[in-house]
């Protein structure tokens, strides 16, 4: 007898492929191996029972266990018994496996469904880091039963389905050919289990409506998006079976100051027209607090200052961004007439075209006295005839 292949190589998958990868493996290569597209190929029908019989294995929690542990040994009589039907496998099968189907109708996943909690933080809670606590709805073990869905007793094969989870119809059509309809049981509904006495709090699922309270430990430098994985913290699995996973989505709220680009952070601060020209110190925010930057002479509007390590911290990482202030020229609007007087002999220093200087009040009365005694010097000349 043959030296059985390991069932890895059969599916040309890793060890530690996932269920997901070890059935679209193996619907690749059904479509490649099967017996109606090889007829010419006398070993076909016994590849195609080899691969039927690995995926039957490995794509089964509790055999791949086995299997992975003792080898052949642990499964030695199951490949043969649980793997692909030939006989049953006609060219309507065939049809399903190369148009999505596959070839055995697997039993649903009695896992429980994973969850995603949106949970809404700030940016201080995103630099730093928090603790929150939320509350998660969703459906957790039964505590009436403890997951097992019986009153009483323990869930028995469904006899309408011998215990498969599915019915089989053979048929044959007009051309001869052998076709095999597989549907889901109704009975059971395709677990192939019934249960005598269900729990009358579950109903027999050994599931119900729960609200989970969970402390959620945020890192500093959680980013919209980041996630948070908690372990068989989902929906509880079906009659007892392993829980999903609950999966926490962290969104950042918008700051009122700061704008977040990756782990810099970017911010407007308005500077002083005079010291924008003499240079000076600026006072800017930053989320550690204030700090105190020097303004070199002539600084331009829109100048990027950089504050080196200021920014967020790295998503569990050692390394922070930084902090990037542009400065907005702050034009003062509300001059006194000496101010205007000084920036009005400023400009005309500089040879700057701007509007004529405002007239003081005492320059106002100098030139009202000066007009009414030219006045005066007018008419006395015309009373004295010159």
């Amino acid at each position: 007898m043959a030296e059985k292949r390991d069932y890895y190589e059969v599916l040309g998958v890793n060890r530690d492929a996932s269920p997901d990868e070890v059935k679209k493996a193996y619907r690749r290569m059904a479509r490649t191996l099967h017996p109606d597209v090889n007829r010419d190929d006398p070993h076909a029908e016994e590849r195609f029972k080899e691969l039927g019989e690995a995926y039957d294995v490995l794509s089964d929690a509790q055999k791949r266990a086995g299997y992975d542990r003792y080898g052949h040994a642990a499964v030695n009589g199951m490949g043969a018994a649980g793997g692909q039907d030939f006989a049953g496998y006609g060219f309507g099968d065939l049809f399903e496996t190369f148009f999505g189907g596959t070839a055995q109708m697997s039993r649903p996943d009695p896992r429980g469904a994973d969850m995603r909690y949106d949970l809404e933080i700030t940016l201080e809670e995103a630099a730093f880091g928090t603790e929150k606590v939320i509350h998660v709805p969703h459906q957790g073990v039964c505590e009436t039963c403890q997951g097992r869905g019986t009153a009483e007793g323990h869930p028995v094969p469904c006899p309408a389905c011998a215990g498969t989870g599915q019915r089989r119809q053979s048929t044959t059509n007009f051309f001869g050919l052998h076709m095999t309809s597989v549907t889901p049981c109704d009975r059971c509904g395709a677990t192939g289990e019934i249960i005598p006495h269900p729990c009358k709090v579950c109903g027999g699922q050994g599931r119900k409506s729960v609200v989970d309270e969970l402390q959620a430990t945020i890192p500093p430098g959680a980013n919209t998006g980041s996630r948070l994985r908690f372990r068989a913290k989902g929906h509880a699995g079906l009659r007892g079976a392993q829980a999903g996973d609950l999966l926490v989505v962290i969104h950042v709220r918008p700051h009122d100051i700061f704008e977040r680009r990756g782990d810099d952070l970017f911010a407007q601060v308005r500077l002083p027209f005079a010291t924008a020209a003499l240079g000076g110190r600026l006072t800017v925010p930053t989320l550690q607090g204030e700090e105190v930057i020097d303004v070199p002479p002539g600084t331009q509007h829109g100048h990027l200052f950089r504050l080196r390590g200021f920014g967020m911290p790295e998503w569990q990482g050692p390394r922070h961004g930084d902090l990037y202030i542009a400065v907005a020229l702050d034009v003062p609007t509300d001059l006194t007439p000496r101010q205007r007087e000084l920036l009005h002999e400023f400009a005309v220093e500089r040879g700057d075209d701007v509007e004529r200087k405002p007239k003081g009040l005492f320059q106002k009365m100098k030139e009202t006295v000066e007009d009414v005694m030219e006045d005066y010097r007018d008419k006395s000349r015309e009373a004295f005839g010159g």
